[in-house]
């Protein structure tokens, strides 16, 4: 699979083990965001690099979604909260240019309005593996 190397979420899919991966397999990875708009905010990216979902292969889309899918309906049941949203940037507002699904836990009155989405930091490095075992063993 196509990689770039000053790419930071291809150095992040080239080591699976990582603590803040929540999903790996051989179609994507899934990661805690190192600066959530909520505590459990997961990226989803394609293995292969590809800029935005316009570069990936229509054959890739399916599959991606569905583990967005799939980190989606988790969340709920392991972080407590009501729902997900789900987003993708694509160059505006792309932080990183590895194209990357945002997966936010969601809770009614939780102050999330619009597009604004202020951010928060995990505590620790304790922390954010802590959440992320937690998704892990949703995930399982």
């Amino acid at each position: 699979m196509p990689r770039v190397t000053e790419c930071a979420f291809c150095g992040i899919i080239s080591d699976p083990a990582a603590p803040t991966v929540v999903l790996a397999d051989e179609v994507a990875v899934a990661f805690l965001d190192i600066r959530p708009v909520f505590k459990g905010h997961v990226l989803v990216a394609p293995r292969a690099h590809a800029v935005t979902l316009a570069d990936l292969p229509a054959a890739d889309v399916g599959p991606l979604f569905q583990r967005v899918q799939r980190v989606s309906a988790a969340l709920p049941a392991v972080l407590g909260c009501q729902g997900t949203f789900v987003a993708a940037n694509n160059v505006v507002s792309q932080s990183v240019p590895h194209l990357h699904v945002h997966v936010v836990p969601r809770t009614k009155g939780d102050g999330l309005r619009g597009f604004f989405w202020p951010r928060q930091k995990y505590e620790s490095d304790a922390e954010a593996a802590d959440y992320a075992t937690r998704i892990r063993a949703g995930l399982a």
